[in-house]
């Protein structure tokens, strides 16, 4: 039982970290995806997206891009060779009667797009801190 105290001990040494990492992630993989070549959504998509993280904004929330939310957990991943990883705690959406409804007129299609690449996101952000918890991992040890 010796080793519950050293992997607490390093959960929370993570977990400090988590927001640094966070921002890190949320930029690489903004940049990933919808930004260069070939982003996962229209350009006029992306700028919907950002009007509705500015309306939101100016009504005193976090916005569409500072609601996602993100944890280390215990549990392991089949990804990793240590109990540790990271994960997608909330992931933003876009419904009719949430927060973030936005624009009136967003029909029913373009929220789902709009919702699946705010998830493909989320996700990829979880990916991406998980490598930097592996990374952390590995030179702690």
């Amino acid at each position: 039982m010796a080793e519950f105290p050293d992997e607490r001990q390093l959960v929370l040494r993570a977990r400090s970290l988590l927001e640094e990492w966070t921002n890190t992630a949320r930029t690489q993989a903004y940049a990933e995806l919808f930004e260069g070549d070939d982003p996962i959504l229209t350009e006029e998509e992306i700028h919907l997206l950002d009007a509705l993280d500015s309306e939101l904004e100016r009504q005193g929330g976090d916005g569409v891009w500072g609601t996602d939310q993100y944890g280390i957990h215990t549990a392991g991943t089949s990804s990793s060779d240590t109990s540790l990883g990271a994960v997608c705690v909330y992931h933003p959406q876009i419904t009719k009667d949430s927060v973030l409804r936005g624009a009136d007129e967003l029909d029913d299609e373009t929220e789902e797009r709009l919702n699946a690449a705010l998830w493909q996101y989320s996700e990829w952000v979880a990916t991406l801190i998980e490598a930097d918890l592996d990374e952390f991992i590995r030179q702690t040890q």
